[in-house]
């Protein structure tokens, strides 16, 4: 196997330099068959994930991944208008900016270029397959596609309808590489190609991405976990904080940004901390909560240390009451995953601080954790979101899968005189 991921990966890198030199035009051309075969292949996908359906039930899969894993009409017009939608997003690629001139007359700036070949290795979800795939063939980028075993017939169905659209276009459809293979010894094959693939981007759980950053020779762009937070300042808005609650915790439990724990002031705290019992318990959340809390409301659990550091990715939700609000900033860096927090509060300039003082990829006043999204943030589709800080931090559009080189123009300049004789 190790020999044909080699020939693969070659093949992808070709063809990138092929994409690179496309134009917008051409690329948009691209994408636009890739839809339209998606859906005319619609009898061929739904057939192959019909059969990682089965074998899925047979695997004991929960109801929660079954649904991940399925594909419907709806959701591959779904895919399909995802694909479109990137379409009407503006090409970063060849963008000029900063030009500056120097004493000597030359002009110095940066242009915005392609990454080259990126590998996305990824569990579930087969719409991934299609999302990755026109983003990273709107910025210019060949992708290598390692998806989960669970999805693979799905993946395979969905990767040939888009070879077909790109062939329609007569060009290379090695932009797209399917990796044919369910052996987990394949990806460690993979994250040793440093000499053809330049950017490495796994999405799944926590055990697959620590997997794939301990192992890769090649840059890896991860976030491990989504411990958002909410904090409750002393000069909230009631109201206000019950939707974000119950939107940010209830509204998808599973997603990497949704809530997980809710810091409390401590002088609204017998106040507040009712009203957010009745809520959550309406939508059947458990709380786990600090001594204080659960003295307030004696039907929550007792949180642990770990608690507070749990993704739960349920309905679940730890709570505690700190002292003020430099407590649960203190809390926050302590727990958190670099992912989102959000604070509620009609203070200015305490809503000013929380922005500054929170080191993490998507800071929030008084909105939902759950527009950490790159669709909800005006990105069109992500890649993913990343909480390193090299070189993108939060959610991953068509930007972040683009770097930038400098550019010179000058009209004969040379640093030193030239003597010709």
């Amino acid at each position: 196997m190790e020999n044909k991921l080699i020939e693969l990966a070659k093949r992808s890198k070709a063809a990138a330099y092929k994409l690179s030199l496309l134009s917008t035009n051409q690329k948009n051309q691209i994408l636009q068959s890739m839809a339209d075969e998606l859906l005319a292949n619609q009898n061929f996908i739904l057939e192959a994930n019909s059969k990682d359906i089965q074998a899925g039930k047979e695997k004991g899969l929960s109801d929660a991944m079954l649904d991940r894993l399925l594909l419907t009409s709806e959701r591959l017009t779904s895919m399909a208008n995802a694909i479109r939608e990137i379409i009407q997003l503006p090409d970063p690629v060849g963008e000029i900016s900063n030009i500056r001139i120097r004493p000597n007359g030359i002009q110095v700036g940066m242009m915005r270029i392609p990454l080259g070949v990126i590998g996305i290795i990824y569990e579930a979800r087969p719409n991934v397959t299609s999302d990755a795939a026109a983003l990273c063939i709107k910025s210019g980028n060949a992708v290598i596609l390692r998806g989960g075993s669970e999805a693979f017939n799905s993946n395979f169905a969905i990767v040939n309808a888009l070879h077909k659209g790109i062939e329609k276009c007569g060009v290379d459809s090695s932009i797209i590489t399917f990796v044919p293979t369910t052996d987990r010894e394949a990806i460690l094959e993979l994250l040793k190609l440093d000499e053809y693939i330049d950017l490495i981007i796994p999405r799944g759980g926590e055990g697959l991405i620590r997997f794939v950053a301990e192992n890769s020779r090649i840059p890896v762009i991860k976030h491990y976990k989504g411990v958002c937070h909410l904090y409750v300042d002393k000069d909230a808005d009631f109201d206000m904080a019950i939707k974000l609650l119950i939107d940010g915790k209830t509204s998808r439990p599973a997603v990497c940004n949704a809530l997980e724990t809710m810091l409390i002031h401590k002088d609204i705290a017998e106040k507040f901390l009712p009203l957010a019992e009745e809520a959550l318990k309406k939508k059947k959340v458990e709380i786990r909560g600090c001594p204080l809390t659960c003295k307030i409301l004696p039907d929550s659990k007792q949180a642990t240390e770990e608690d507070f550091y749990t993704e739960y990715l349920a309905l679940i939700i730890s709570v505690k009451v700190v002292e003020s609000y430099e407590e649960a900033v203190e809390h926050i860096e302590k727990y958190g995953s670099n992912h989102t927090e959000v604070i509620v509060t009609n203070n200015l300039q305490t809503a000013q601080r929380f922005l500054r003082d929170v080191d993490s990829s998507s800071v929030m006043v008084n909105a939902s954790s759950r527009f950490a999204d790159g669709g909800e943030m005006g990105l069109g589709a992500e890649i993913g979101i990343s909480t390193s800080k090299l070189h993108a931090y939060g959610p991953m559009g068509l930007e972040a899968l683009t770097t930038k080189k400098f550019i010179v123009i000058g009209n004969g300049q040379t640093r030193h005189k030239v003597d010709l004789n």
